[in-house]
This record gives structure tokens, C-alpha cells and sequence, in this order.
């Protein structure tokens, strides 16, 4: 189980189920500053949710989770590196939107999410709030397009990586910060000073695995493989080995995965 965090050497190649059937490893990109979904542990290990799954993934196609090579990706480029042959799945944390199908192809989605809201003491409970207000996000995430979208009377101060994100909250440079409630919920509970006020905003989208575009063969194992992980009950086993210690009583299995 590599570790990669850039463009280093056997990272490009086209990603056709035969080709990663005969590199016998498979590249999945993934977060490493969002925990609990995708960060890099103590040991210096990929680990979360998204990771957990991804490993048995790799299980099933390659015959062990060792097969799986890990590249760190950010919000914003997660797209280029699947058109670019830097990964062939993506599985940091990837809502699948309307923009982004016309760019990759998105198997059937493993987990349920929508648009959170978190501030100091969780003051800002109403979208209205914001007006004239600095509001922090992630380039090229859900939050960043729904609020350049729908809200331009808000400014946005947009950051590559989370730990920036959440550290310009903490230093006040922002009124609030956006985020997929699911990262929230968890980031505030380690951060008792600051709340989710708003707990859902906007549709409730999918997170899902995703591969180049035109992918065919590779989507289409994909597709049968979350629907066996789903069958199995292997995505709530995800979920409380990863997620129900953190989330607590504040989230349930059903609200975050597919049963």
C-alpha cells in the first residue's frame, strides 16, 4: 500500500481494467488532510473512510488491499488527474454534480451528502447572515461552485487544502466556513468551540467513486462492485468502523451510507 503524493515515475498509463489487471496495482486518488475520510495517520499511513473502502476494492479486483497505490490529490484537480492517467479511480471524497459528469464517469455512490455550514459557537444559522460576510472554502468543491453560483453577494475566501480552510476559521479571517456536512459534523466535534448552524443546505448529492472519462470496461466493474459492497453490508461496516466512533449519536448509518 504506496503512499504517493505527486507525479512520480509508473503513475501515468492508461487506466483500462486490462492494463491494471497486468500492472497487477491499481492507483486511487484520495485525500490526505480530510479526515475522517481521507487523511495520512501517525505511521504515515493513507487511512478513512474513503480509503477503507478503496482498499476492498483493490481486494476484489487485484486479490489484496496491498495492490492499492495511493496518490494524494486536492479538490481542484482531482478531474485532471484522472484525465491524465495520474489515477485510475477516484475516491477523495468526490460528490458527483452535473458539471462534473460532463468531465468523468461516476460508478454507483457509496455515501449520502449535502452542503454544511460551520461557525464560532455556530452563530450563523441562516444563509442571510452572510451578506457582506466572508465565507471560507475549498477551490473546487460543491460549496465553492453553490455559493459562486447562488450567492454572490457573499465573498468567498477560497483555499486549496482543508488544513487551510480550517485554520483561516479558527484565525477569524472568515465569518463561516462551507463544507459537506459529513467532513463538518466530525471537524466540529473535535472543535467544540465552533457548531454546524446549518446542518444541510441545498440538494442531498452522492459521494462516488469515479474514472475517465469513456472508461467503459472499468466503470462497468465498478458499478457491480459497489453494488456487491452495498449488498454485503460492507458499507455500513464501514461506516462503524470508521465513522459511528466519531460521529456519535449525531448521525446515523442510514443518513450517511447505503444500507
Amino acid at each position: 500500500m504506496a503512499m504517493l503524493s505527486g507525479c512520480g515515475e509508473g503513475q501515468s498509463g492508461a487506466s483500462t481494467l486490462e492494463s491494471i489487471k497486468q500492472k497487477d496495482s491499481i492507483i486511487i486518488g484520495v485525500f490526505g488532510d480530510k479526515p475522517p475520510f481521507g487523511y495520512v495517520d501517525e505511521k504515515g499511513q493513507n487511512a478513512g473512510f474513503d480509503v477503507y473502502i478503496a482498499k476492498q476494492i483493490a481486494k476484489d479486483l487485484l486479490g489484496s488491499e496491498e495492490k492499492a497505490r495511493f496518490v494524494l490529490v486536492e479538490a481542484a484537480n482531482r478531474i485532471e488527474f484522472l484525465k491524465s492517467d495520474k489515477a485510475d479511480i477516484m475516491m477523495a471524497n468526490f460528490t458527483r454534480t452535473d458539471e462534473r459528469v460532463n468531465q468523468v464517469d461516476f460508478a454507483n455512490p457509496y455515501m449520502k451528502v449535502s452542503l454544511g455550514i460551520v461557525s464560532k459557537d455556530g452563530v450563523v444559522t441562516d444563509i442571510a447572515q452572510l451578506q457582506g460576510k466572508t465565507l471560507i472554502v475549498n477551490k473546487g468543491t460543491t460549496a465553492d461552485f453553490y455559493f459562486s453560483k447562488n450567492h454572490p453577494e457573499i465573498r468567498l475566501l477560497k483555499f486549496e487544502q482543508n488544513t487551510e480552510t480550517f485554520a483561516a476559521l479558527q484565525d477569524g479571517r472568515g465569518d463561516a466556513l462551507a463544507h459537506d456536512n459529513t467532513l463538518l459534523f466530525a471537524w466540529a466535534k473535535e472543535n467544540p468551540s465552533f457548531a454546524v448552524g446549518i446542518k444541510e443546505l441545498g440538494e442531498i448529492d452522492v459521494v462516488a467513486p469515479a474514472v475517465k472519462k469513456g472508461n467503459v470496461e472499468l466503470l462497468e466493474w465498478l458499478n457491480e462492485e459497489m453494488r456487491q459492497l452495498q449488498k454485503d453490508k460492507f458499507l455500513v461496516k464501514a461506516y462503524e468502523e470508521i465513522l459511528a466512533p466519531i460521529y456519535g449519536d449525531l448521525v446515523e448509518a442510514r443518513d450517511v451510507t447505503f444500507e
